[in-house]
């Protein structure tokens, strides 16, 4: 069993037809099937269930694949770390973040991590936090950045918490008088025309969570939308939203008050896997997104802090 041999099996796995990833392998079909037959024949069992409609995995093979990105992972990372060592090529960052901290933390740690190291090519997937977990589990990211976890992340992940931040009611800046006041609580939010997150967001489920245990209805005027669209359609005056504190930096055409009485928060974490040691450049990054996180909280007054 070699590397090119997983290589290879993951390339089937994932498109379920051996044309198609021969493709992508740049190989010719009959040496991808040579490949596969020799897995096959060294693990003593099949992995596929070959049809006319295209090939899909044998229970030999779902065992074999989780373990095999995790060593074509493993591969990949010493081989970056050893070019990284030895100069002779640039160095590789694969980071994951919620669409909420791309357009605000993420935005700082890319800024500032390409200001010192330009060389490094840097590589960004938005998406939820259990897809994010995900891939970090299959070897497709180096770090990510997450608002929620479940238990099993304590066996695959080293998580890191970063920030606990509130969640802050916004407004147009000549909105609502109920946003121009120090505090508002979740009751008369309720009543407002609200603006609210795609069920994809890790920030819709726990909004959505505190409403359902105060038997409160909202006044939905828009659902679905995504993090940018939120912020102009509040801008424009078209309702008011629940958002992370954090996303109001910069932001002078939007106003936010705080809720008065029990808080919602999140805590924002760092993840990577806990059987990968970090290469040189995915340690710089940590260190500039820690540096990041300490830097945003102290802007954020009140409405954020160090976990």
């Amino acid at each position: 069993m070699n590397l090119e041999q997983l290589r290879s099996f993951v390339e089937v796995a994932r498109f379920g037809n051996f044309t198609r990833a021969a493709e992508e392998l740049y190989l010719a079909q009959p040496s991808l099937s040579r490949q596969i037959a020799a897995l096959e024949q060294d693990l003593g069992a099949e992995l596929f269930h070959r049809a006319r409609g295209g090939s899909t995995l044998t229970v030999a093979g779902e065992s074999l694949l989780p373990l095999a990105r995790r060593m074509l992972a493993d591969a990949e990372s010493v081989r970056r770390e050893l070019a990284e060592l030895a100069g002779l090529e640039r160095g590789r960052v694969r980071l994951g973040a919620t669409p909420t901290l791309c357009i605000s933390l993420v935005a700082e740690v890319l800024s500032a991590f390409h200001a010192e190291h330009p060389a490094i090519e840097l590589h960004l997937s938005e998406q939820g936090s259990r897809r994010l977990l995900d891939e970090l589990a299959g070897g497709e990211l180096d770090l990510a950045l997450i608002t929620t976890s479940d238990a099993s992340s304590a066996e695959r992940f080293t998580v890191t918490p970063l920030l606990v931040e509130e969640l802050v009611v916004i407004s147009s800046a000549g909105g609502s008088p109920l946003t121009a006041r120090d505090t508002i609580g979740l009751d008369e939010v309720a009543r407002l025309p609200q603006i609210v997150f795609s069920s994809t967001y890790d920030l819709r489920s726990a909004t959505d969570s505190a409403v359902t245990a105060a038997g409160l209805t909202p006044e939905v005027v828009l659902e679905g939308a995504e993090m940018d669209a939120v912020l102009r359609f509040v801008e424009r005056g078209l309702g008011v939203a629940i958002v992370p504190a954090m996303v109001l930096i910069d932001r002078p055409g939007l106003r936010s008050v705080r809720f008065g009485g029990p808080t919602l928060e999140r805590t924002i974490s760092l993840a990577r896997p806990a059987d990968v040691a970090p290469t040189t450049a995915v340690e710089v990054m940590q260190h500039t997104i820690a540096t990041t996180a300490t830097a945003f909280a102290a802007r954020a007054g009140a409405t954020m802090r160090l976990a």
